[in-house]
């Protein structure tokens, strides 16, 4: 029998990966509603940035002219031409790094601020992503989030569990279902704000958003 990944033959998965999903979030994630929601959420940023999941580079031209360099973690190199681009329009020195937040090869109290939007969803171990920037993020420092996960309905969030695995298989790894703030406290960080609300134009399973901050425990 062929190769396949889960029940799609693996070319086909692949395929998926590669090209049509990341075509697809990228197209989705420049919608004006979330324009919107990336500019509330960076507003604070300043300094020097973290940003985990950096993905197509959508977040870059709603950085505020506080932030004086941004550098970018991912392990995919999804859409790499869309994504220069916007690195090449920035106005910020961006510096990018294709490896996997769960291990920072940066020093303790290295940044100003860390970002993460509609990242922690994906991460195999959020926590530990969560750990590290909490290392990494200098005293006083700040991590601004924006995320989709969890419903405190009970009705909604039985329904995000029911359909996780297919969510799992189309999405690329990304969950549906994962408490944000819940992660974010794990990972030795204290919930500053926190702001949840269903976003307009998404269902329900999928649009249960996180915005908030979050600082080192105990700093």
């Amino acid at each position: 029998p062929p190769e396949s990944e889960g029940n799609l033959p693996l070319g086909e998965a692949q395929r998926l990966h590669r090209h049509v999903f990341p075509r697809l979030m990228d197209l989705t994630m420049g919608s004006g509603n979330a324009k919107k929601q990336r500019g509330e959420a960076l507003a604070p940023a300043y300094g020097d940035v973290l940003e985990i999941g950096f993905g197509t580079g959508r977040n870059l031209p709603h950085y505020p002219a506080a932030v004086t360099s941004l550098t970018a973690i991912d392990p995919a190199d999804l859409l790499p031409g869309k994504r220069d681009r916007r690195i090449a329009e920035a106005r910020m020195p961006v510096e990018r790094v294709g490896r996997g937040a769960e291990t920072l090869p940066f020093e303790n109290e290295r940044f100003n601020c860390a970002v993460s939007t509609w990242t922690l969803c994906t991460i195999p171990d959020a926590v530990a992503a969560v750990r590290e920037i909490a290392r990494v993020l200098k005293a006083g420092g700040q991590f601004l989030f924006l995320e989709h996960g969890r419903s405190d309905d009970a009705k909604v969030a039985r329904r995000q569990d029911r359909f996780n695995p297919i969510q799992r298989k189309l999405g690329c790894g990304c969950n549906m279902n994962r408490r944000i703030d819940a992660i974010i406290r794990r990972g030795d960080m204290e919930v500053m704000s926190l702001a949840r609300y269903v976003m307009d134009g998404s269902p329900r399973v999928l649009g249960e958003m996180y915005r908030g901050t979050a600082k080192p425990a105990g700093t």
